[in-house]
This record gives C-alpha cells, sequence and structure tokens, in this order.
C-alpha cells in the first residue's frame, strides 16, 4: 500500500545541478529514516545520503560537500538537491525509506552526467 514516486532525473552537463524528490504515500504511520542511494555501472549500489526523522544526516564522502538532503517528515518526503555533478555522479538513483510498517524502494532514475 506504501509507493515511493520519484522525479527529477535527467542528462545534465558536468558542473550542473539536478533536484531528485521522493515522494511516499500510502499507508504511513511513522518514518524512520529516508535515503538516496545510486548504482553505477559495474559497480554496488551505495548510499548518497540520508536523513532520519529526527533530522540526522549523514552524506557519502564523495558528495557531502555538493550534495544536499532536505525531508518534510509530514509529507514523507525527501529532496536531494545535486550541484557541480560530475561524470563520475552518472547512476540510477534510488529512494529507499523505512517506516514504522516497512521498507520500500523507489523504482530508481537515471541521473546521466556528460558533456
Amino acid at each position: 500500500q506504501v509507493q515511493l514516486v520519484e522525479s527529477g532525473g535527467g542528462l545534465v552537463q558536468p558542473g550542473g545541478s539536478l533536484r531528485l524528490s521522493c515522494a511516499a504515500s500510502g499507508s504511513i504511520f511513522g518514518t524512520y529514516a529516508m535515503n538516496w542511494y545510486r548504482q553505477a555501472p559495474g559497480k554496488q549500489r551505495e548510499l548518497v545520503a540520508g536523513v532520519t526523522s529526527g533530522g540526522r544526516i549523514n552524506y557519502a564522502d564523495s558528495v557531502k560537500d555538493r550534495f544536499t538532503i532536505s525531508r518534510d517528515n509530514a509529507k514523507n518526503t525527501v529532496v536531494l538537491q545535486m550541484n557541480s555533478l560530475k561524470p563520475e555522479d552518472t547512476a540510477v538513483y534510488y529512494c529507499f525509506a523505512r517506516f514504522t510498517n516497512g521498507a520500500y524502494w523507489g523504482q530508481g532514475t537515471q541521473v546521466t552526467v556528460s558533456s
């Protein structure tokens, strides 16, 4: 009954910006954390950024000076603002959320950084 809907992926030039959004809908009684993962070709899926319901935030070292994660607990939404994008940021980005009634993945959205 819970669905994660992602938006904002696409093609951008190096140095550009993208804003990814993930909105959860359905029977959500409480949120533990919302996260962004990514998986590039030939690489393992990795945590990019996450935020807990209490506001604790963490970033991968490779993005912490360029990306910003924010959330609206009331709306069950998480946003990843990506600035100064590099070709190595190219990946499928996935929203992952842990709620009191389960954990869910989004469908994934492609981010391509290319000149």
